[in-house]
C-alpha cells in the first residue's frame, strides 16, 4: 500500500475487553486530555465515522473544554468526507472509507479546516452489518496527527456495535493523551 508522505502506520489486533475495571473510563481519559492539552495551549481536533461523534461527546461533556475544544467533524458518509475534509474521491474508490489513507486525509483536512494543532480520525465497521471478509463488523482504523504528519493504526475490536464504538473512543482519547505527553512544551 503506497503511504502518504508522514505517515507511519501499525497494525494492531485488540479485542474490546477494554472495561472500567481495567482501564480508565472514557470519562477520566477526557478529562485528562483537557488537562494535558490546556497546560500545553493546544488546540484538538477530532474528524469521526464510525463512532458518530462519541470523542466530541466524551471532550465536550467536560467543563472547560472550549478552551481547547473549537471544533469536531462527523462525516458518516463518504460524501461528506470528501465535502467537509477534503478526501479524496481516488483514495475512497481504491481503499474503502475503512482504511489507513482514508483516516489519515480525515485528519490532515479537519486540522487544515480547524487549524487544530493535533487530532484523530476514525472509520470502521461498527456491526452488526457491514463487514466483509477483507473488513469484518469491528475492523477500525484511526489516525492521529496534524496537517503535517499522521500517525494510523488498524485494530480490529470484538463485541457488539456499542461495544465496538465505545472501544475506538476509548483509544482515541488514550492516542490523543499519549500523543499531547510527547510534545515539547
Amino acid at each position: 500500500m503506497h503511504e502518504p508522505s508522514g505517515v507511519t502506520s501499525e497494525i494492531s489486533s485488540v479485542s474490546a475487553s477494554c472495561s472500567p475495571s481495567t482501564s480508565a473510563s472514557i470519562s477520566e481519559l477526557a478529562e485528562h486530555l483537557q488537562e494535558l492539552a490546556l497546560s500545553k495551549g493546544l488546540q484538538v481536533t477530532t474528524a469521526e465515522s464510525c463512532t458518530g461523534g462519541g470523542v466530541s461527546c466524551a471532550i465536550t461533556a467536560i467543563a472547560g473544554s472550549s478552551g481547547y475544544f473549537e471544533s469536531g467533524y462527523v462525516t458518516y458518509s463518504n460524501a461528506a468526507k470528501q465535502r467537509l475534509l477534503g478526501v479524496s474521491e481516488a483514495s475512497l474508490t481504491r481503499y474503502g472509507a475503512v482504511s489507513e489513507m482514508v483516516v489519515c486525509e480525515m485528519i490532515r483536512g479537519a486540522c487544515r479546516d480547524s487549524g487544530a494543532d493535533l487530532g484523530v480520525a476514525i472509520s470502521g465497521v461498527a456491526g452488526p452489518g457491514g463487514g466483509s471478509e477483507e473488513k469484518p463488523v469491528g475492523t477500525v482504523w484511526l489516525a492521529w496527527g496534524s496537517e503535517a504528519t499522521q500517525r494510523a493504526e488498524h485494530y480490529h475490536f470484538a463485541g457488539d456495535r456499542e461495544t465496538v464504538r465505545n472501544a475506538a473512543v476509548r483509544v482515541a482519547l488514550q492516542g490523543l493523551i499519549q500523543r499531547v505527553q510527547a510534545m515539547q512544551d
